[in-house]
C-alpha cells in the first residue's frame, strides 16, 4: 500500500518503520510545519495514497479526519483525546460512504487485555466481597489523562459492575512506561491484571495492521471488531 502519515513525531516514524518492513511505502508525511489547521491534506499533497495513518493530537485530529474523509481516503486513527467528538465523525465518514477505523489503542496485546478484563469482570462481578479498582500510568509528555484505553477499560467494567464499576485513577511522571493495572479486591486476598507497554511497535504493528483491513471497506470499526472478526 501505498501509506499518508499524518503526525510524523516518534510514533510516526515507528509506523514508517513498521510499514516498510511489511513492504509498504510511506508517500506523505504531515506535520505541524507543513499541515497547520489540516491545510496540507489536499487532493494534490494526497494523491495516489491508498490509506492515512492519523496520530496527531487532540486539538487537531478531528479537523484531520474531516479533510481526509472529505477525499475519501480511508483512515486509521490513533490519537485519543477526541471522542466528546467521535459521533460527528462518524456521521461525517457515513455521509461520505469514507472507511475509518479507531482504536483508543492499537496495541494487539493490550485488545487482548480488554477481553480479558471483560471476562474477569463478569466473574468477580457476582461477588460483593470483592471491590473493582482501576490505575493506570504514563510519561509525562502523555497530553490526556486518563487515557483512551483507561476509559474504554472503565466502559468495559461498567458493562457488569454498573455504579460499582472504578473511576480510573491516572498517574503522569517522568518516562513511565505506559501501564494499566485492573484488581479486585477483598478482605482474603486481592487479584490483579496487568499490561505494560515495552515500546511503541505494538502500537505501530497494529495500526499498520489495521491499515492492511481497511482498505476497500465502507463503514467505521473499532479496531477490535477488525482483529477479531
Amino acid at each position: 500500500m501505498k501509506i499518508a502519515i499524518v503526525g510524523y513525531g516518534k510514533m510516526g516514524r515507528m509506523i514508517e518503520r513498521v510499514a516498510a518492513s511489511r513492504g509498504h511505502e510511506v508517500v506523505a508525511r504531515f506535520d505541524i510545519d507543513n499541515n497547520p489547521n489540516g491545510e496540507g491534506l489536499t487532493g494534490e499533497n494526497l494523491e495516489g495514497v491508498d490509506v492515512a495513518i492519523e496520530f496527531s493530537t487532540p486539538e487537531t485530529v478531528v479537523e484531520n479526519l474531516r479533510r481526509l474523509i472529505g477525499l475519501r481516503i480511508p483512515a486509521v486513527v490513533g490519537t485519543t483525546g477526541w471522542y466528546a467528538r467521535l459521533d460527528e465523525v462518524k456521521q461525517l465518514a457515513a455521509d461520505h460512504n469514507s472507511p475509518l477505523v479507531f482504536s483508543s489503542n492499537f496495541s494487539i496485546g493490550m485488545n487482548l487485555f480488554f477481553r480479558i478484563v471483560r471476562e474477569a469482570s463478569a466473574l468477580f462481578a457476582r461477588h460483593d466481597q470483592y471491590d473493582p479498582f482501576l490505575f493506570e500510568a504514563h510519561h509525562k509528555f502523555k497530553k490526556d489523562a486518563p487515557s483512551g484505553s483507561a476509559l474504554v477499560i472503565a466502559k468495559l467494567m461498567r458493562e457488569s459492575y454498573g455504579e460499582r464499576a472504578p473511576e480510573a485513577v491516572a498517574l503522569r511522571a517522568g518516562h513511565i512506561p505506559g501501564t494499566h493495572e485492573v484488581g479486585f479486591d477483598s478482605e482474603a486476598d486481592t487479584i490483579t491484571l496487568t499490561h505494560t507497554a515495552r515500546s511503541r511497535e505494538g502500537f505501530a504493528a497494529g495500526a499498520v495492521l489495521a491499515a492492511e483491513k481497511i482498505v476497500n471497506k465502507q463503514s467505521v470499526y473499532e479496531f477490535s471488531e477488525l482483529l477479531f472478526s
